[in-house]
């Protein structure tokens, strides 16, 4: 089968938008996407399109009819946090199966306000206030603190990570936020889920990301100087096992995908020269640092204690600001990684450069449960 190559990527600066439409960003991002490869929406072969919020609107379809109808088949995606990973990831694979030559791939939210997640209006008891909470800052909140009891993790390494990703954006001018957090500040921030304050917690946003992914002789053919290898690509969801169901696992499906990222990649983490992961809270980056084998369990609070993590770290993550700045648009997210990702790949990320990166991986994951995992070569 044929190797997959990004030909070109591009995002949106991530904001709020409330006199845009959702296909108007899409549209702004496909058209840079093309742009960066150089082709225009009569090359493309197929869409895949991520989006959560108007799932049933057809959006992708919404989106060809501002930029041009070709009659290509068009798949909507719509996977939770990893929706933007998934309309990637049906991109690859249909490119894999030998479908098509040259795919276009976009994921694109505009978010509402307010918590994410609760027990919804199912019938019988909710567990809402009873069993704990459904709420995207309770879950990420309580699986923190289940790692301070296992491993004695602390506020204060919580927090670092904020401090770190804070940092990480003022480099990057299409973070939402590119502002320095002292410790102190974010340690002192309001409190929304112990120990979670408004620091650690991600940015609701607008956004939206785009790829233009390629067959090997395809990108042979129109050029591979900037072009990016993708060396794995994986999708999980939890499998089976005996556990709690009143707190939600978040950290077995990464866990899974992690494992055989590294396996299709014939790699390990040891290879990996960056890492852009699903930091929606501080606690829930701290989890995946062990998740991804990025240390051995246990070891998370010490990779931020002793600045491993950091751009000119060992093994630097999410140099873009991570969701914590950059901001999380559901569907867009994990396009815009890949984005991230890619641009270091190709030496093009100015001052928030990871010198000499060859090989980064991008990871994703939305409770229910879905995550995505790829892995990204500089050919």
């Amino acid at each position: 089968m044929s190797d997959v190559y990004v030909l070109g990527v591009d995002m949106i600066k991530f904001g709020r938008f409330p006199d845009r439409t959702v296909p108007d960003l899409g549209s702004e991002a496909a058209l840079l996407a093309l742009d960066d490869a150089g082709l225009n929406i009569g090359n493309m072969e197929a869409f895949y399109c991520g989006n959560l919020g108007q799932a049933n609107a057809m959006v992708g379809q919404r989106i060809l009819q501002e930029i041009g109808q070709t009659g290509i088949p068009v798949v909507n995606c719509s996977n939770a946090c990893a929706t933007g990973a998934t309309a990637f990831r049906e991109a690859w694979t249909s490119i894999k199966a030998g479908l098509y030559d040259v795919v276009l791939a976009v994921g694109v939210e505009q978010m509402g306000t307010g918590l994410l997640g609760g027990s919804g209006s199912g019938s019988g008891i909710p567990k809402e206030g009873l069993l704990g909470s459904g709420t995207m800052p309770a879950v990420f909140a309580e699986a923190g603190m289940e790692h301070s009891r296992q491993y004695g993790t602390t506020f204060e390494q919580f927090a670092k990570i904020s401090v770190k990703n804070h940092h990480h954006s003022t480099m990057n001018p299409k973070a939402r936020y590119q502002i320095e957090t002292p410790l102190d500040e974010v340690m002192n921030a309001e409190m929304i889920s112990y120990p979670n304050t408004k620091l650690m917690c991600s940015v609701n946003v607008d956004g939206a990301a785009a790829a233009v992914l390629v067959s090997e002789k395809k990108a042979k053919e129109l050029g591979m100087q900037r072009a990016v290898r993708i060396k794995a690509s994986v999708m999980t969801s939890d499998p089976y096992q005996e556990r709690d169901l009143v707190m939600p696992d978040v950290n077995s499906c990464t866990r899974k995908a992690a494992a055989e990222a590294y396996e299709m990649a014939g790699l390990d983490s040891n290879d990996l020269d960056l890492v852009e992961l699903h930091d929606c809270f501080a606690t829930a980056e701290m989890l995946h640092y062990e998740n991804l084998g990025l240390c051995e369990d246990g070891e998370a609070g010490r990779l931020i204690d002793e600045g491993e993590v950091e751009l000119g770290g060992r093994i630097p993550v999410n140099v873009s600001g991570g969701l914590l700045s950059k901001g999380h648009p559901l569907g867009a997210t994990g396009i815009a990684n890949i984005y991230e990702v890619c641009t270091h790949l190709r030496g093009e990320a100015g001052k928030r450069q990871v010198e000499n990166a060859k090989i980064g991986m991008t990871h994703v994951i939305g409770l229910g449960s879905a995550c995505g995992i790829h892995i990204l070569e500089k050919v």
